[in-house]
């Protein structure tokens, strides 16, 4: 694994914590709601714009692009 592929999943692992924290969920949940939302796939595509963002505007893109996508969060 580069480094750099590293980077982006030690990103995403905290990102899915923080979205847990901020909506009462377990990580487990949160990992399958952001999954089915498009939003890990989300922080793939632009983790080199997001990983330079405070994690509160991360999580308030996050819920935006699972909304648009059919979630609640």
């Amino acid at each position: 694994m580069t480094k750099a592929d590293r980077n982006l999943l030690d990103y995403i692992v905290v990102c899915i914590s923080e979205f847990a924290n901020r909506y009462g969920m377990h990580m487990r949940d949160a990992y399958i709601y952001l999954n089915r939302y498009k939003g890990i796939e989300f922080l793939k595509e632009f983790y080199d714009v997001e990983h330079t963002l405070s994690f509160d505007d991360t999580m308030d893109d996050l819920s935006a692009i699972c909304r648009k996508n059919g979630g609640v969060a």
